[in-house]
């Protein structure tokens, strides 16, 4: 599906309509347009008429007549147009006529245009403006609510009780710890209503002396001048308002007499007259010197009715209590949670005084761009406030506008053109075909840019890559201390973590241009499964977490498709597990979609019975939303059974219980380049393309893809693919692979095939688990929950039990438990005494210890379990099977080495570190190297006859790339064997060869697939991508050899 060139197809269909387009052009507007346009001369009307003209083309002709008053006559002269007849004068007036209307069009609609895309902004700044004046209004009407509530509740609870049940820690604590119910306010304060005649007996009460508001503190906004921070006492007046209560933030006002300071005596004058909130103007606030407005509401001593009178008002009056706000930093904290924040500037007025507004945020810079004015309503009739938005970038420049009206001036020059030279038209569609034909060369040759540039990114930066990964590897194999090794193993570490890096960015790019392709080769699921758990094996002992797989036995052993990118699906999603999980399990489960009738029944009673005990989420949250179970509900049969066709459904979950995905989060997990908050990659690391990636992979593999995840409980991915049977195969193929394959498996099975084994351990869905790895090798399982049933199983059972699992957390559980074990096994004690295991995820060596005392525990196997360290282990312990057998199917090191010792390789590269790294590992395995620095090197080196077994050929080299010198080498060994074919030349002289073919493997760094086809299309042999390990080269060669001894045996 990948093979179509989208660009190439965009450029054909282009060019198709534009040819079409020209065709219909020419053909109706020179047929139509030209006859009633071009057919005027000074002559006579001829009398014969044709048919083509229909009533309505003589009306129109008849209008033209008389509105030319020149007594000009029109003609017909069908079927063609002598040039002779036509007045070249009258042609280019109405060609400049048609110009004219034209430009003057194109300008219209030019204006029209861009008048609509002004409004259109304006529109959206209105909308943008509004939206924050109606947030700021809002917010600030809470705050001003809950102001107000708590002035109630001062008036019941302080003049409503006697004595009083609020003072000014009572009061402090109460607004700190409701001060989030008024998100706007600095602080709030009461002032309390005294009288000149109860001033004295007030202060000796309060302990304090009523002190005056210094009137610098509240200066017009427009000056800045710096107050004294000393207080006088406040001068003899007829009545005080001095603050008795005050949150801790603007504590520093307490004792200060509200009446003494120009705004707020206006403020509580009008508050108490008013009964109603009323606001200042703006001023510099005491201390803090910031720019706020103060609300007051006034505290009266009992109920009034609505109709009450100012005078009524004011006798009934206990006190006031005022809110503060910070008007720059609470405009600027409501604009931060706006996302187009940065988009338009906000200024905030107070336009009281209509012609000295004062400015209250923002910059008082004028400008004379669009601005739109928003009102403001803040409770306070008195005062008026406005907010003015104004875009903070110019506006672009009408490119679209510029680009239609210069479009319909093209066009109008076009059917201008076409009017005025009729007969060249043919010419131009032939003209406009080959600039077609061009522009679908170049955007073919776009594609083929990109492919090259990614290429060569590649290469670039995997080549010194390889130089510093294989002097690293070279490096351990030196005689190193132990802070040596650990410096060397970390900088290898941060290496590889740089190609993966490398590896996740090519991969997102292979996938937007469409270029990458998924393989259908057999492999074995449940072998590739546990290579994975290798992988994570060491940090999730470190971390003392489960790690485990479990396969349903109805999936089939071998099947067809891409294993590479499945393993990357599930590495991803486990290394992103693994990330975030500090306790507790990660688990893979892998069902056919047939089976989820037994998983719905599994996963409702499952959420705490879990592998660890932790408990986890519903993973049926994570497919609920798969299209494949929305066809007709979850429990439903696909279109497609696995049971009647080749065709594999399979169905993977990744559970864990880490710390889980925000809910805020969970939209942008499958983002690429996004993480969850800003603080992951520097924590945990990563990129964030690694889950767009795998979700881009499983749509290849027409699967689904999705998640659970609840914080501080973990995360379940779920998705879904499709394989082919591998069982279903040809015959002659299924029975080749199965050889490969399972050789090593059949011999395990063989090995331990009939034996019983009991395992204990009280979590059902742990002992499941080991069950499976043990019945993968012919193993016969019973599952005890504790010792004691242990006990009874061992006692009563006719089987003979000749091995004992025992899980940790079951032995560990209760120090007394191992002893009747122990003692039972000792009671009925005979010559094949089961060996005990004991199977850990993290175990310190003094519990090791404690184990081994009992004197039966013959091994500890550490988790998680793989089939081959589990065979391996169980090998060692119950002496059978060959100890050192090679766990993979690859060759071991010590038949590397016999196959490569004595080898003669050639090694071409142009770059010194890769020719050392790559001499250095094939040494290493006995292997004599030379090496070539150029292409025409090699050629000269590799003409037959020479010495060499094998070359590793570089792709990029100067003067000669590595495709041109392959091809030259297998020319030359071409001709020679056709020589040496008809006794042309001797093979006595070419070392009695009677087919020259080197085996070339291509050494690049260059990891597309196109390159891979090129390598094998220049007569190249195999393919080793950089940077590689040096076991890697030897492996990739180590074929050919084997391949040629056997083939001379």
């Amino acid at each position: 599906m990948f093979c179509t060139n989208p660009e190439s197809y965009a450029s054909q269909s282009l060019l198709r309509s534009h040819q079409s387009y020209l065709f219909h052009t020419y053909k109706n507007v020179v047929y139509l347009f030209l006859m009633t346009c071009c057919c005027i001369c000074n002559g006579e009307v001829m009398e014969q008429r044709t048919d083509f003209f229909s009533n309505k083309g003589e009306l129109m002709f008849k209008w033209w007549e008389k509105f030319s008053g020149r007594g000009w006559k029109i003609f017909h002269c069908y079927p063609c147009i002598s040039s002779k007849k036509v007045q070249q004068a009258w042609c280019r007036k109405v060609l400049i006529i048609w110009v004219f209307c034209s430009l003057m069009g194109a300008s219209s609609v030019f204006l029209y245009m861009n008048s609509q895309a002004v409004e259109k902004r304006k529109e959206m700044l209105a909308n943008m403006c509004e939206e924050r004046a109606k947030m700021l209004q809002d917010q600030f009407n809470m705050s001003m609510n809950h102001v107000q509530a708590l002035a109630i509740l001062v008036s019941t609870f302080h003049h409503g009780k006697n004595p009083s049940a609020v003072d000014q820690v009572t009061f402090a604590r109460y607004t700190e710890r409701t001060a989030f119910e008024r998100p706007l306010t600095s602080g709030v304060a009461y002032a309390v209503k005294v009288l000149h005649s109860e001033r004295e007996q007030f202060e000796k009460q309060q302990g304090w002396t009523i002190k005056q508001m210094d009137s610098q503190e509240q200066s017009a906004v427009r000056k800045d001048d710096n107050a004294a921070e000393t207080y006088e006492p406040s001068p003899v007046q007829e009545e005080y308002a001095p603050v008795i209560f005050a949150q801790d933030t603007i504590s520093h006002v307490v004792s200060l007499d509200m009446l003494s300071g120009k705004e707020d005596r206006q403020n509580v004058l009008r508050a108490r007259a008013s009964g109603k909130g009323v606001l200042t103007a703006p001023f510099r606030l005491i201390k803090s010197k910031l720019l706020g407005v103060i609300l007051t509401f006034a505290v009266y001593k009992y109920d009034l009715p609505s109709n009450a009178t100012p005078k009524e008002r004011i006798q009934a009056t206990n006190g006031y209590l005022g809110g503060v706000f910070d008007i720059e930093s609470l405009v600027e904290k409501l604009l931060q949670q706006l996302a187009s924040k940065q988009t338009i500037i906000v200024d905030v007025y107070d336009t009281t005084n209509s012609s000295d507004p004062i400015s209250m945020y923002g910059s008082n810079v004028s400008h004379n761009g669009i601005d739109h004015i928003s009102p403001l309503n803040f409770g306070d009739p008195s005062r008026k406030h406005e907010m003015r938005c104004r875009f903070k970038q110019k506006p672009p420049w009408p490119w679209w506008e510029m680009l239609s009206s210069f479009g319909i001036v093209v066009i109008a020059l076009l059917i201008g053109y076409i009017f005025y030279v009729t007969m060249n038209r043919i010419a131009k569609v032939e003209d406009d075909y080959r600039e077609m034909m061009e522009l679908k060369k170049r955007a073919e040759a776009a594609d083929v840019a990109k492919s090259q540039f990614l290429a060569t990114v590649s290469h670039e930066i995997r080549t010194p890559m390889n130089g510093v990964l294989g002097m690293l590897q070279m490096l351990m194999d030196t005689d190193l201390d132990v802070t040596q090794q650990d410096y060397v193993r970390t900088a290898q570490a941060s290496g590889k973590a740089l190609v993966s890096l490398i590896n996740e960015v090519l991969d997102q790019a292979k996938i937007e241009s469409g270029k990458l392709e998924l393989e259908a080769v057999q492999f074995n699921l449940r072998a590739l499964l546990d290579d994975v758990l290798s992988l994570f094996s060491g940090k999730s002992q470190d971390r003392g977490i489960e790690l485990a797989v479990y396969i349903s036995d109805q999936v089939p052993e071998i099947l067809i498709g891409d294993p590479g990118r499945f393993r990357q699906i599930i590495t991803n999603l486990m290394g992103n597990s693994i990330k975030f999980t500090e306790k507790g399990h990660i688990f893979v489960t892998i069902h056919l979609i047939e089976e989820m009738n037994s998983l719905e029944f599994e996963t409702s009673v499952s959420l705490t019975d879990t592998l660890s005990g932790f408990p986890v989420t519903d993973k049926r949250s994570s497919w609920k939303n798969f299209k494949l179970f929305n066809q007709q509900g979850p429990l439903f049969q696909p279109p497609f059974s696995s049971a009647s066709s080749d065709l594999i459904n399979l169905i993977i979950s990744v559970e864990d219980t880490g710390s889980g995905i925000p809910q805020e989060a969970q939209s942008r997990v499958f983002t690429p380049f996004m993480q969850v908050g800003p603080s992951i990659s520097r924590i945990h690391g990563g990129t964030g393309i690694g889950l767009s990636i795998s979700k881009c992979l499983v749509g290849l593999m027409n699967g689904e893809i999705g998640f659970v995840s609840e914080p501080h409980i973990g995360s379940t991915f779920t998705f879904t693919v499709v394989f082919t049977n591998g069982v279903a195969a040809s015959h002659e193929s299924k029975k080749h692979h199965h050889q490969q394959i399972n050789v090593q498996y059949n011999s395990e099975l063989s090995e331990f095939r009939g034996m019983m084994a009991l395992v204990i351990d009280p979590r059902p869905v742990r002992a499941k688990v080991t069950k499976y790895h043990l019945q993968r090798l012919g193993i016969l399982v019973k599952v005890a929950s504790n010792i004691n049933e242990a006990v009874s199983s061992i006692t009563s059972g006719t089987h003979v039990i000749n091995m004992i699992l025992v899980e940790k957390e079951a032995w560990f559980k209760d120090s007394c438990l191992p002893s009747p074990l122990v003692e039972n096994l000792w009671k009925h004690g005979r010559l094949d005494m089961p060996k005990i295991f004991l199977l850990a995820n993290n175990i310190h060596s003094t519990k090791i210890n404690t184990v081994k005392s009992h004197g039966c525990i013959l091994m500890v196997i550490m988790k998680p379990l793989r089939a081959s360290m589990l065979a391996a282990s169980l090998q060692r312990a119950m002496g059978v099977g060959n100890k050192g057998n090679c766990c993979n199917d690859v060759l071991p090191l010590s038949s590397l080495y016999n196959l490569l010792h004595g080898k003669n390789i050639l090694v071409v590269d142009d770059n010194m570190v890769n020719l050392r790294v790559a001499a250095g590992a094939l040494k290493k395995y006995g292997a004599e190297v030379a090496h070539a620095e150029s292409g025409k090197q090699a050629i000269a080196m590799l003409k037959p006859p020479h010495d060499f077994d094998a070359c590793f050929m570089d792709i990029q080299m100067p003067e000669m790339d590595g495709f041109e010198a392959t091809r030259q080498i297998r020319d030359m060994e071409h001709e020679v064997n056709n020589c040496i074919q008809h006794g042309q030349i001797s093979f006595e002289d070419y070392k009695h060869v009677m087919s020259w073919h080197v085996p070339i493997l291509a050494i690049t760094a260059d990891v597309i697939q196109a390159t891979h086809e090129q390598c094998l299309r220049s007569g190249m042999d195999g393919y080793v991508s950089k940077p590689f390990e040096g076991e890697q080269l030897c492996r990739e060669v180590a074929p050919f050899f084997k391949s040629a001894a056997s083939k001379s045996q």
